[in-house]
């Protein structure tokens, strides 16, 4: 049991990886990026083309990558989000919703439906592991992807509240018409509130080719596990986040330890248990939901 809640612990670094830029996007401009996975997806082929083709490591590649993906990030902020943002809380997830589409049949059309990963091409590291007391083995991988993760959201948490840049992000996630008026640029802050999440996308893709296989289809899935982990933490919630990750990871792993296929089951009743009880205790109930769904709900 220990050694299952250790890897479940470790497994939770990376769905907080990457649930990060879905729940940064969402807290700063009001936004569910349903092309989050396929972003994913595709900064780790991005990342494979460079190491099958230019022989670029994975991790030196993230030199290229990172940068690329900030590019798309400000880029899908001021031509694609800022403007569909105009037409209601919709239409953005609509957009992204065909962005996503688009993404996943490029990819499918480039590369086929063969899978692949990036673990050979760093060597060793995609399997070696310490053995703990208790004959308890952590992978090296996985404890990097969980000190990623940990130093990824404390430096978000440190960037949003220590600097003029961040305070900037906040302000006009709160109230971008107020915050104009005492000179932050809303339209930058976005841009670069969306430019920042998708660096956070690129690392997640990077660490999805690492410690497993991805195909151009593999982008609804890590779409599903970052939406429940975001959720579970409390949308907008950075630390939180890192909480919902390893929450619906024990989940999944003591499911798989109950039954071979409660893997994706516990997760998904984890993630069910704390979708309702937030429904209740902020009011809402079986009956608000109707309501709501219904466009009742002032």
């Amino acid at each position: 049991m220990t050694n299952q809640i250790v890897q479940g612990i470790l497994l939770g670094g990376y769905y907080a990886l990457i649930a990060c830029g879905l729940s940064f996007m969402f807290s700063v401009m009001r936004i569910i990026n349903l092309a989050h996975g396929s972003l994913a997806v595709l900064s780790a082929f991005a990342l494979w083309l460079l190491a099958s083709h230019l022989h670029v490591p994975p991790f030196l590649g993230l030199a290229i990558v990172l940068p690329l993906m900030a590019v798309i990030g400000w880029a899908l902020q001021r031509f694609l989000l800022e403007r569909s943002a105009r037409g209601g809380a919709l239409l953005p997830i609509l957009t992204t919703f065909g962005l996503a589409i688009v993404i996943d049949n490029v990819l499918f059309e480039q590369f086929g439906a063969d899978t692949r990963s990036l673990a050979p091409f760093i060597g060793s590291l995609s399997y070696d592991s310490w053995e703990w007391p208790g004959s308890i083995y952590v992978g090296k991988l996985a404890v990097i992807i969980f000190a990623t993760a940990v130093v990824l959201l404390g430096g978000l948490q440190l960037f949003l509240t220590r600097t003029g840049l961040g305070r900037s992000i906040r302000a006009t996630s709160e109230d971008p018409d107020t915050a104009g008026l005492v000179g932050v640029d809303a339209r930058r802050a976005n841009a670069l509130a969306a430019a920042i999440a998708m660096v956070t996308v690129g690392l997640a893709g990077a660490f999805l080719g690492m410690r497993a296989t991805f195909d151009p289809y593999a982008g609804a899935t890590q779409l599903l596990f970052a939406f429940e982990a975001a959720v579970i933490g409390g949308a907008g919630s950075l630390w939180g986040t890192l909480v919902g990750g390893i929450v619906l990871a024990l989940a999944q792993t003591l499911g798989a330890k109950v039954h071979p296929q409660g893997f994706l089951i516990g997760g998904h009743v984890a993630f069910l248990i704390v979708l309702f009880i937030r429904l209740y205790t902020s009011g809402l109930g079986l009956r608000g939901l109707l309501r709501f769904s219904t466009g009742k709900v002032s």
